[in-house]
């Protein structure tokens, strides 16, 4: 197998570029990585070189580029078949498709206010109807998952799945922002922090120096 480049964008800050280096690490696939910082007077210009649309993540492989963490993932699971990116069972498989469709264009009013910042922790205030309502319905599917194909494993669907790195950084933003969650909530949670690969991405992120103002939450109270 020819080598990979996955390039990524600020550790601390980029949801996106999270998802397909976690589910590469944690199969442990070998690749390259190049880390953009985003925002900065520079960041275009060397995006440019690897991303015809400026954005993060990107993979490449010889000669083809691929956009989108979760077209990646899909990727990486069909030229590597021992990730099992999907599960086995059609059925399940189309619901895990499903909820991670769900996760990577939903979710709007979570995204724009729980901004991802994996160094930084907050006291919980109340987000209103709109916010209230993305978190009740992630706790939903969270639930589903894990109550009716949870049994094999820890995982959304008991095993590690593509499902579950969409919605790593949701876990995330519910633990920066102290989101009151269901037992169950938090139990999964926990899963994905004591992942391996979760926690060396963890690590580099809260040891860049880079500070990008608008993920920066000003009006939250930092929780120490």
């Amino acid at each position: 197998m020819s080598h990979l480049k996955l390039i990524i964008g600020n550790k601390k800050y980029s949801s996106w570029s999270m998802r397909p280096w976690l589910f590469l690490k944690h199969h442990g696939i070998v690749f390259d990585e190049v880390r953009i910082p985003l925002y900065t007077s520079t960041a275009a210009a060397e995006l440019r070189q690897y991303s015809p649309s400026g954005l993060v993540p990107v993979l490449q492989h010889d000669d083809l580029t691929v956009g989108d963490s979760l077209a990646i993932c899909e990727y990486i699971a069909e030229i590597y078949p021992h990730t099992q990116g999907w599960p086995q069972n059609s059925k399940i498989r189309a619901l895990a498709r499903a909820v991670s469709a769900e996760m990577h264009a939903g979710f709007s009013n979570l995204r724009s206010t729980l901004t991802t910042n994996l160094k930084a922790r907050y006291h919980w205030q109340d987000c209103g109807e709109a916010v209230g309502g993305d978190i009740a319905r992630i706790e939903a599917i969270w639930a589903q998952c894990r109550r009716d194909y949870g049994q094999s494993g820890p995982w959304l669907f008991g095993d590690f799945s593509i499902a579950d790195v969409m919605y790593a950084p949701v876990a995330t933003r519910f633990r920066t922002y102290n989101v009151p969650v269901s037992a169950l909530s938090q139990k999964y949670i926990e899963t994905v922090y004591a992942l391996p690969a979760f926690q060396e991405w963890y690590s580099a992120a809260v040891n860049e120096s880079e500070i990008i103002a608008q993920f920066e939450s000003t009006d939250w109270k930092p929780a120490f």
